[in-house]
């Protein structure tokens, strides 16, 4: 059950479609919704004059001061056009790019399921995808990423597609997303290309298929060739394909040492994605 979700606003110009979509969830869940409107000092100072650096560091945390304001103003308009029934609460911080996945990854652990828009746009600063990486990694807490187009059906999906490669990223996901697997008129479990030899050899996703339709879902598997260099894109068309409100998928990383960076094909897919990806690691 989702009884706690939190959304991360960074943007005022963001924050009616981020707690649209985040009230929508929280609606269709009965739960509580978090906001924490996140002014970003973005300096970076490699070096500073003799004098300048206090004026430079003040002149930096006003102007954050300010979009943390103007951020919260941009989400209580946003919470106005949301159903009265709606239960948030919101806190207004300032943090450096440094310091700021330690704090996202606070919050993130004490919620049920994070809700946030698509990191990757041309106007984007880096801080949207550090707040991903924060709630997915560190906080390790399940994310929704919702694209431009909004939370579409995702708050109450009635086709899924589950990507299934064996993974404990993706095992890790299915667990989390349960609730919302259990909603669904169907699971598609997606298996690309799987391997001759090893586990599932002859029955590709079966066990996991079976292990969900005795939680009650509609589970079905499709076992795809990889017609497509990249796998994001035969994901893609998959999602397409099956008309699917929701993706579900791990959340992969480059490197084991330094796990704050999505890896290849978990960036591939936000790039991409036409309909929200539930993610988790």
């Amino acid at each position: 059950m989702f009884k706690t979700l939190l959304t991360v606003v960074t943007e005022a110009a963001r924050a009616e479609a981020t707690i649209t979509a985040a009230a929508r969830l929280a609606l269709a869940h009965d739960a509580h919704l978090d906001i924490l409107a996140l002014g970003v000092d973005r300096t970076q100072l490699g070096y500073s004059y003799i004098g300048t650096g206090a004026i430079v560091l003040q002149a930096s945390l006003d102007r954050s001061e300010q979009d943390a304001r103007e951020i919260e103003a941009a989400c209580k308009a946003a919470l106005v056009e949301q159903d009265p029934t709606l239960r948030w609460s919101m806190e207004s911080v300032v943090a450096q790019l440094g310091s700021l996945s330690d704090l996202v990854a606070q919050r993130a652990r004490f919620a049920d399921l994070v809700v946030l828009p698509r990191p990757y746009d041309k106007d984007l600063g880096s801080e949207a995808e550090a707040v991903i990486e924060a709630a997915l990694f560190e906080g390790q807490a399940p994310v929704i990423v919702v694209p431009k187009t909004g939370v579409g059906q995702a708050d109450t999906p009635r086709r899924i597609v589950l990507a299934w490669n064996q993974s404990a990223e993706v095992m890790t996901a299915t667990r989390r997303a349960l609730p919302l697997l259990q909603q669904a008129d169907v699971v598609v479990i997606t298996v690309i290309d799987p391997p001759n030899h090893g586990a599932e050899r002859s029955d590709p996703g079966g066990l996991l298929c079976q292990m969900l339709v005795r939680h009650g879902v509609k589970a079905e598997v499709s076992v795809l060739a990889k017609a497509l260099p990249r796998v994001s894109d035969i994901l893609a068309r998959q999602v397409r394909d099956q008309a699917a409100d929701l993706l579900v998928m791990g959340a992969y990383s480059h490197s084991r040492f330094r796990e704050a960076i999505l890896g290849g094909a978990t960036r591939d897919l936000l790039e991409q994605a036409e309909v929200p990806v539930f993610l988790a690691h």
